[in-house]
């Protein structure tokens, strides 16, 4: 909602201050929808013509997340760390084994069906038992596995990076097109030099509307858009770095115990649950089980 509200006040104090001076908004108006199709026409064919057809609908999904922020928050931590740990304790006490069943058909693992809302997610799902395979492969030299992943997570990234990119490259851009606009609008009134100096201010400053819109779209509007949609990518991607500091730790040799906190102190500090917090949904897990 911060962005809805943040965009609003930009259009409020920007238009605003304008009118309060003696600007005529109405002068404004009338110029909008001629060089708004001119500039926002160019920019999305440029855009389409500098981006793939997954960028541009990655692009496009990503505006949800901008509005809504990160998908994972505190709960969504914990039930991380949840599922983590009943699977690294079973590997624990009964062996490598033990989680086949549970990793090769996660939708009829009774441990993953405890935490629905992970299952749902393709991407955690297949990290997860993913690397829980490889190590039932005897890929357990902890500096091997980090860095895999670590590469594997650096690749993800980089991919979603990349409607970042593209908004930023729409966003260098449209005060260039801005001009384009607003030339075409002085060649229209040279060709029009014979009408009085009334008409032809009325044309000027019509094309200057260009210029203005250029700029307020590039960073007023896209070039936020872009910042807070890198914020959002790369909030995400310490969820996925929580997997990888567990399972690091574990082939390290840690007790499970031992490699749920080492996973906690990747979580964001703004989601992070306490200690106190985490050890007590353990315990219940663990009682859970025996019953």
């Amino acid at each position: 909602m911060t962005v809805i509200g943040g965009l609003l006040f930009t259009l409020v104090c920007v238009f605003g201050s304008f009118a309060l001076t003696g600007g005529s908004v109405i002068a404004i108006l009338e110029g909008l929808p001629f060089e708004l199709l001119t500039i926002a026409g160019a920019a999305i064919g440029s855009f389409a013509m500098a981006n793939s057809v997954h960028v541009i609908k990655a692009t496009l999904g990503g505006m949800k997340s901008v509005v809504g922020g990160a998908r994972y928050h505190d709960a969504d931590y914990i039930d991380l760390l949840g599922l983590l740990y009943r699977l690294i304790r079973l590997v624990t006490s009964k062996g490598t084994m033990a989680v086949e069943s549970h990793i090769e058909n996660p939708q009829e693992s009774t441990i993953f069906k405890e935490h629905p809302k992970i299952l749902l997610n393709k991407e955690v799902v297949s990290l997860v038992c993913d690397y829980f395979r490889m190590i039932g492969m005897d890929a357990d030299d902890p500096h091997q596995v980090e860095d895999v992943m670590g590469r594997e997570l650096k690749k993800t990234l980089v991919e979603k990076m990349h409607p970042v990119h593209a908004l930023q490259g729409m966003t260098d851009g449209l005060p260039a097109l801005g001009i384009i606009a607003a030339v075409l609008g002085v060649i229209k009134t040279m060709s029009h030099i014979n009408e009085p100096p009334a008409v032809l201010g009325e044309m000027i400053g019509g094309a200057l509307v260009g210029t203005f819109l250029g700029v307020l779209l590039a960073y007023g509007m896209v070039g936020p858009i872009a910042a807070r949609l890198k914020q959002v990518v790369e909030e995400e991607a310490r969820y996925l770095e929580v997997v990888r500091a567990i399972l690091v730790s574990h082939l390290h040799g840690n007790a499970p115990q031992v490699s749920i906190e080492t996973g906690r102190k990747m979580v964001p500090n703004e989601y992070m649950p306490t200690f106190s917090n985490l050890e007590t949904t353990l315990e219940k897990m663990q009682t859970t089980a025996r019953a």
